[in-house]
Formats: C-alpha cells, structure tokens, sequence
C-alpha cells in the first residue's frame, strides 16, 4: 500500500530535488517540469506545494540557510578558543559546500543576482549573519593576543569569507578535483600566520 506523504515531506523532497538538479543542470536551465519528473509528480502537483517558481527558489534558500544555521552553531558550542572556533565555523562551510554542491553555482547564478530579488536578499542576510559570527571571533582572537591588535574584525571577517567564496569557485570549476576542506584548511592556516601578532625577535648572546 502506498503511503500517502505528508506535505512538508514532499516540500522537503521538491527542495532536495531543486537542489540536486540545480547541481547538474544549472541553476539557470531548473525548471518546474525537470522537478516534477524528478520527484514523480506532475508540474501542476509542483504548483500545489509553490505556486510560483520564485517561491520555490526562496524555499530553497531558506533550506540552505537552516542548514548553515545548524552547522554554526554546532561549530560556535566548541569548547574552544576563539580562533578555534573561528576555523570550525570556516571547516563547517566548507563541508556544507562539499556536500551540497549546488550552493556556489546558486550564489553566482544570474537567477540569484538579476532574476529574483527574494532570493538575492535572502542570501545577503544569510552571508551577512555569516559575516557577524566570523567578526565576533576574530575580535575575541584580537582581545586574547592570538591576532594582531591593529586589525579591524570586520576586516578579518571579509579576508577569511573572501577565501571560502574565491576557494568555492576554483573548486567547483575545476570539476571538484581536489578536497575543498582540507584545501581550506591548509590556506586558512596560511592567512592566519599573516595576521597573527609578531613574535619577539630572540636574541641571542654570542659567546666568545
């Protein structure tokens, strides 16, 4: 007997489908019949559940932003320092991205930025939410001595989110051939050292 899916399961399951395909097609060649197919139900049965494309799309990005919001805050209840955590915030990004491919081809979509203002909004809100909690822990670094006390954590925030979005890109249009976390991991080690306060020079008594 078949069972009958409720409908926030089956919204669940058109969302996970948009994603899917907005992963192997493109986000710009999505459309509502490529869905249906997908989940095996008819174009008017889309419509039932999100009555236009856009809703759709704002559906999809609420899904990516409650899955970020979940992995933040995982990462922020670290027992950890605030550059520790600063890097499981950074790790956790990018093991979102890995495991949802589609996330960097929507972000640079021209659905997102010429085509659905709901869509480009949401994403602004979820990146600058993003942003604060990146801010926040670089300005505890900076109060702890583990950055420099001449940067600005705003700065910070832009530098490090600038490696995630620019390491995203070169990832997925070099067809995902490398690993994208430990990738980041290694340049954000590299991009840490160049803010970390200097150390004393040791000086050295020379013996005659």
């Amino acid at each position: 007997m078949r069972v009958r899916k409720t409908a926030e399961a089956r919204k669940t399951e058109i969302i996970e489908a948009a994603l899917r395909l907005s992963d192997k097609l493109g986000p710009e060649r999505l459309t509502t019949d490529a869905v249906a197919e997908a989940v095996g139900l008819t174009q008017p049965g889309i419509f039932r559940h999100f009555p236009k494309k856009q809703a759709l799309w704002e559906a999809v990005a609420a899904h990516i932003g409650a899955m970020m919001e979940t992995r933040w805050t995982k990462a922020e209840s670290r027992d950890a320092g605030p550059l520790d955590q600063l890097r499981a915030l950074i790790g956790a990004q990018l093991q979102l991205i890995q495991s949802v491919p589609a996330i960097p081809a929507i972000l640079f979509s021209r659905e997102l930025h010429t085509k659905n203002k709901g869509l480009r909004q949401a994403f602004f809100g979820l990146l600058s939410r993003f942003h604060r909690v990146i801010a926040e822990r670089a300005g505890r670094a900076r109060e702890a001595g583990e950055l420099r006390d001449d940067l600005d954590p705003d700065d910070v925030a832009f530098l490090v989110i600038g490696l995630v979005q620019g390491l995203a890109v070169r990832w997925s249009i070099s067809g995902r051939g490398f690993d994208l976390v430990e990738e980041g991991k290694r340049l954000l080690e590299i991009q840490l050292g160049g803010l970390a306060p200097e150390q004393p020079a040791v000086r050295r008594e020379i013996r005659s």
